[in-house]
């Protein structure tokens, strides 16, 4: 795919939760579209979160300036108001806007348990999960909306897993992640009642099978690699890079006429067929389409014509 026009030039965003996965995929998307990028996070050079892994906040902003933007990292705790509150006065003071946020704020991958019942599932780890996924979002939102809204036209992304359509007749691996990941729908369905009137946008936006760090670690592979995986699991054929759903952002950053996409629930392949961009191989993989009509079905795997 050529490279994308540089619309967002002049544009503010923030980035919640941008160290890995899909966040860092949106911020350098967002870069590369020229747009100057907050990026937050708890993991530093110099201290790493729970997760003890190797991608920092920092590293994410590097990416976003080589990319053709401006990247900005800032250390925050999305549960701690303080910082949050001052996370979004630093933008306001730097840059006085702020043309999009997305909250991709989540942290909960080492928490929840794979179909554990309600009185199974370690209630510690459910309620910390509910307050990374759903709590981080309502803070965020607090502080951030009232400085998005000083300008007419600005984005409000919920990031989150499946859309309302798929999530709402099927279970989502456990009581806490459903209702987790449920939640987060609701948010941007909520927040576009509120914004619409006010000038300003919010949707739900999920990628499909991502091909984040954590899960290239978790099949033994790498991205260059990641065919590899498929003998193990076949269906992984359908996955996606954090580009692509970085690409659907900046998509929904640089139309005029987002707002008819106001309060709705949205995929990445969904996108990328109104907007024509692709993930970096060049093909447009439709993950959700391909749940429903092969992996759900328990047909053999097989994506030709998903991607």
């Amino acid at each position: 795919m050529a490279e994308p026009q540089r619309t967002l030039e002049g544009k503010v965003a923030l980035v919640a939760g941008a160290t890995r996965g899909a966040g860092r995929g949106i911020a350098v998307q967002l870069g590369a579209r020229g747009a100057t990028v907050y990026v937050s996070g708890r993991s530093t050079r110099g201290r790493r979160s729970e997760y003890d892994r190797p991608e920092t906040i920092e590293e994410t902003a590097e990416l976003v300036t080589a990319a053709g933007g401006q990247g900005i990292a800032v250390v925050a705790d999305h549960l701690v108001p303080a910082e949050v509150e001052a996370l979004v006065r630093r933008v306001d003071a730097e840059r006085g806007r702020l043309d999009v946020l997305v909250n991709d704020i989540w942290g909960g991958e080492l928490l929840f348990e794979w179909e554990s019942t309600v009185w199974e599932h370690d209630l510690d780890k459910g309620l910390r999960l509910m307050r990374l996924a759903v709590e981080t979002h309502a803070i965020t939102s607090h502080f951030a909306v009232p400085l998005l809204l000083r300008e007419p036209g600005g984005l409000v992304v919920e990031m989150t897993d499946g859309t309302a359509e798929y999530n709402a007749s099927r279970y989502r691996v456990s009581f806490f992640y459903d209702i987790a990941k449920s939640a987060v729908l609701r948010m941007a369905f909520a927040l576009g009642h509120e914004l619409g009137p006010r000038g300003a946008t919010a949707v739900a936006l999920t990628p499909g099978w991502l091909r984040s760090e954590m899960m290239l670690d978790a099949f033994g592979v790498s991205e260059a690699n990641w065919r590899d995986a498929l003998e193990k699991v076949p269906h992984f054929g359908i996955s996606e890079t954090p580009a692509y759903v970085g690409r659907a952002v900046a998509a929904l950053a640089a139309d005029p006429d987002v707002s008819r996409w106001n309060g709705q629930s949205l995929s990445s392949g969904q996108l990328a067929g109104v907007y024509g961009f692709t993930d970096l191989d060049g093909s447009r993989p439709d993950a959700w389409r391909y749940m429903v009509e092969v992996q759900d079905p328990d047909l053999p795997a097989d994506a030709t014509g998903y991607r």
